[in-house]
């Protein structure tokens, strides 16, 4: 059966949508007027906006108390949005502030739960020459699964449908970074220990001191450490 993407493309062709969508790619949920205020727009256009991103399945909008909350539908959908940012144009750099967070975002990212950018890239090249990983990033071996319990990351995840790992294609690096179950344990470790932190309104990682020595000295990936990041 031939498959319509037209509601698809319609979905995403405003910028203000495009710019809502990449606000949730690092896994949050948001409300509206935090996603209206990232995506420049006064709270009435942003409902308008969200409620197509809703309707095509993109996004999904979840009641708390009184507020409405809204997420990316799930993992499946983060992933193909990351692909398709191969093929897609960026956003022009009008500013120094711009031209930073997208210099930012190239390094070190969350794509929905896992690492992505050079950080995530690294690592996955790292992995992969390691042993950890085997066939494209698909599987992880039993040398990766001893990996991971030494760092003390489990990988199994009971009634989770997610494979272990993953290839997931990296927009800015036009290679892979890993998801599934490992690649989000790997994600939730770097942020519980530190080595990375979250960017403020963005889905950006400042790498931290910790974590640039982390990165050099276990895996021999080298990553800028973030603007005030030191931990």
């Amino acid at each position: 059966m031939a498959r319509d993407f037209s509601a698809v493309g319609r979905a995403l062709a405003a910028p203000a949508r495009s710019a809502i969508v990449d606000a949730l790619m690092d896994g949050s949920r948001r409300p509206a007027s935090e996603l209206a205020a990232i995506a420049g727009v006064r709270p009435p256009a942003a409902s308008e906006h969200l409620a197509v991103l809703v309707g095509t399945g993109i996004v999904a909008a979840e009641a708390s108390g009184r507020r409405r909350f809204y997420r990316i539908a799930d993992p499946a959908i983060a992933n193909a949005l990351e692909a398709l940012g191969r093929v897609t144009g960026e956003l022009p750099s009008t500013g120094y502030t711009r031209s930073r967070e997208a210099s930012a975002l190239a390094e070190a990212r969350l794509c929905y739960d896992h690492l992505a950018g050079r950080l995530g890239v690294g690592l996955f090249d790292a992995m992969t020459e390691r042993g950890w990983l085997g066939e494209g990033g698909a599987v992880v071996t039993e040398e990766g699964r001893a990996g991971f319990a030494d760092l003390g990351i489990p990988l199994e995840a009971r009634g989770s449908r997610r494979p272990v790992a993953r290839p997931c294609a990296d927009w800015t690096e036009r290679r892979s970074h890993l998801a599934g179950i490992a690649g989000r344990a790997l994600a939730e470790t770097f942020l519980e220990r530190g080595w990375v932190q979250r960017r403020p309104s963005s889905r950006g990682l400042r790498v931290t001191e910790a974590g640039a020595t982390e990165l050099d000295e276990r895996w021999g990936v080298g990553v800028g450490v973030g603007e005030r990041a030191s931990a």
